[in-house]
């Protein structure tokens, strides 16, 4: 099955096959040669870090000893990984004692698990779908959000694999998949549940929100969220929106496109590659990121160890990439970045068209952050307009002021003025 690619003058040929497969093999065989020749250099500063480690005065106490230990630490953790972090949740105080959370995983498909966190609560609380983003990390980065949300809610999200690690015997996964899954996850969990997207798939949801409106799907969402996300780029365009269009797709499709070595799973299947969009993002603030290192560094040297651990942490999820479906990625780009297809009507779901005028029982709360410079502030809000069958009091738009995109679902405001209303807006309509 190749790419679904709407044909226009900068859509690549049907069928996704490339042409140029060793031009753009060799990209992600570069990267992995780089990687494994990096391998034995890590290994000796992890060896050497061990030594310099052990417990002797003479050790601990040398300056000199201690700059050359926060060296081959920044030795060894130089590089990405390619596997979900752990999520490692707080417990949560339920009544007066601490109940533990447990990741269970709800349902398992190839390209995804719905993944149910469990606690011990007296009461049932409303059941509210996290749809992640697939934009080159794990669902993990969303741990702040699904933290606060446990408090008060039995909490799922979807949980994205590395497409690096998937078959191409299990076929591709574009937009229309994205779609199918959120709505088979919802179906999993049961009529009545909320959905709170963050980011990219703000679109992804609403759409499937209106497909299940159209069929009168139990299971379609008591509530929806749409947190900082891309429902109409053409509102404020950033920097993003201005990349996404500039170029055509066949030059997405010539350049950032990939196949997966041959000694993953997912050997040859097209992917957008994980250190590609990870280099984007850093792209966009290296100097910060630069910065940060250079902090780590002397943070080590200096034995202050808090700070240390913070940034660490940070890094370690930040590091921590998925490679995307190819077809995902072209898709999302053309249909929501170039041709904004939902806001003008002409989006579709496996042949049909989406109409969101259909969404008539399911609540809409949209999120937007004051500074956010990836999703600007109007795009998300744009979803009132398109749901114009929502009684007014089913509809609430929130600006929280002075936050970035991050901002918006994780850090202290987050916690204590945007997660305030989020809950109100579950609880009034569970």
């Amino acid at each position: 099955m190749g790419l679904r690619l709407k044909q226009s003058s900068s859509a690549p040929p049907k069928g996704g096959r490339s042409r140029d497969f060793g031009a753009r093999g060799m990209m992600y065989q570069a990267y992995q040669a780089q990687s494994d020749l990096m391998a034995p250099v890590k290994a000796f500063a992890r060896l050497a870090l061990e030594i310099l480690r052990l417990p002797y005065p003479v050790f601990s106490e040398n300056a000199l000893v201690r700059n050359l230990s926060a060296a081959y630490e920044m030795i060894d953790r130089a590089g990405l990984t390619h596997t979900r972090p752990p999520f490692k949740l707080k417990d949560i105080l339920v009544g007066n004692e601490q109940a533990p959370i447990v990741e269970e995983a709800a349902l398992v498909l190839p390209f995804a698990t719905l993944l149910h966190f469990t606690k011990d609560t007296a009461a049932p609380q409303p059941r509210v779908l996290v749809v992640a983003p697939l934009s080159g990390h794990f669902s993990t980065l969303l741990r702040s959000t699904v933290q606060t949300l446990l408090a008060d809610h039995d909490v799922y999200i979807t949980d994205w694999h590395n497409a690096r690690d998937v078959s191409l015997e299990e076929g591709v996964f574009g937009f229309d998949e994205y779609v199918a899954h959120v709505i088979r996850f919802l179906e999993h969990i049961g009529p009545g549940a909320h959905v709170v997207a963050v980011c990219q798939p703000c679109v992804q949801v609403m759409v499937a929100a209106s497909i299940m409106a159209e069929d009168s799907n139990p299971a379609q969402p008591a509530s929806m969220t749409l947190m900082a996300g891309p429902i109409d780029t053409r509102i404020s365009p950033t920097k993003v929106n201005t990349l996404a269009k500039e170029k055509p797709m066949a030059w997405f499709e010539k350049n950032l496109i990939g196949r997966v070595p041959l000694r993953y799973k997912g050997a040859r299947r097209r992917v957008y590659p994980g250190f590609i969009q990870l280099s984007a993002f850093m792209a966009m603030n290296m100097e910060r990121h630069v910065k940060a290192h250079v902090e780590l560094f002397h943070n080590l040297a200096g034995g202050e160890k808090d700070k240390a651990i913070q940034t660490k942490a940070f890094y370690d999820e930040y590091f921590a990439v998925l490679d995307m479906p190819a077809e995902f990625y072209l898709e999302t780009v053309q249909w929501v970045f170039q041709e904004h297809l939902l806001p003008l009507g002409e989006m579709q779901f496996r042949g049909r068209k989406v109409d969101p005028r259909a969404i008539r029982k399911t609540a809409l709360l949209t999120i937007e952050g004051e500074r956010d410079d990836i999703c600007a502030v109007g795009q998300t809000m744009a979803a009132h307009d398109l749901a114009t069958s929502l009684k007014p009091f089913r509809k609430r738009h929130h600006l929280q002021a002075a936050v970035g995109h991050y901002g918006v679902f994780s850090g202290k405001r987050w916690e204590n003025q945007v997660y305030p209303i989020l809950r109100s807006v579950i609880q009034q309509n569970d």
